[in-house]
């Protein structure tokens, strides 16, 4: 029987989608974001390293804004983003409060991860952060990037940060359950997989599908994101966070959603 590479996992970067932490497009879901911060809070008395990719700030400062649809102009994203930020740092802190830990917000561009200095110096952050047992919540710094310069989508951060921390599992939680054979929305026979090798070409493949309105990756990215990790020796989890007690169940050894193996660790 196969036990989920979260068990035996130190360190572990969580990255938790739009669809997630939002009330339908209405700014942050508190009860949600408290849900994740007391799973945390267990992983963490268990003995293991979580730091925290979060997406919602846009989300938030649409709602907090009253903008209804989601803009396409650069500068009123950032806008958005900005007055969000604010929102989901406070959330955070707010959440995990109640179990007394401290959250340290890590906003990151493309830039800094290409630039040996800076990235050297990030690494150095979070590291000593996760030493103090605090919980980066990390997200683009989306007030100062344009779409030249982008990660592209929260997903593709989570796997950088991935690697500069030297995880040991990627945990990509979204509003599906897994990874399946073909679109569950449009195939009744599609199935879930279970676990696979990350970077195998038939992956991308069946990882076809849009993502919502409020968010922008969809499982394509999640399977590009396993890839990314892959060459770094660290698996990803692709999993539902609408399943009760996901990460718990995981850490114990439950096999939920799909695994995408780093070659050869298996």
């Amino acid at each position: 029987m196969s036990v989920s590479v979260l068990k035996n996992a130190k360190r572990i970067v969580i990255k938790v989608g739009s669809t997630l932490v939002t009330n339908h497009g209405e700014g942050l879901d508190r009860a949600a974001i408290s849900r994740w911060a007391g799973q945390v809070a267990e992983l963490m008395q268990q003995g293991k390293e979580v730091l925290m990719v979060s997406s919602g700030a846009i989300a938030e400062g649409m709602q907090r804004l009253n903008w209804s649809a989601r803009p396409t102009e650069i500068h009123e994203l950032q806008a958005a983003a900005a007055v969000g930020q604010m929102g989901l740092v406070q959330v955070y802190e707010t959440a995990f409060k109640k179990y007394d830990i401290h959250t340290a917000q890590i906003l990151l561009t493309n830039a800094d991860l290409a630039n040996q200095e800076r990235y050297e110096n990030a690494r150095a952050t979070l590291a000593e952060l996760l030493k103090l047992q605090v919980v980066p919540v990390i997200n683009e710094n989306d007030t100062v990037v344009t779409d030249e310069i982008k990660f592209g989508d929260n997903d593709t951060l989570a796997a950088l940060v991935s690697n500069l921390i030297g995880a040991d599992v990627l945990v990509i939680l979204t509003d599906q359950e897994g990874l399946y054979t073909a679109d569950p929305r449009k195939n009744s026979n599609a199935t879930l997989i279970s676990q696979a090798t990350a970077g195998e070409p038939e992956l991308e493949m069946i990882a076809g599908g849009a993502g919502s309105s409020l968010g922008k990756g969809g499982m394509l990215t999640k399977v590009l994101a396993a890839k990314i990790v892959a060459k770094s020796h660290i698996h990803t989890i692709i999993a539902s966070g609408n399943e009760p007690d996901v990460l718990l169940r995981l850490a114990g050894g439950e096999m939920v959603g799909t695994e995408l193996l780093a070659k050869g660790l298996a």
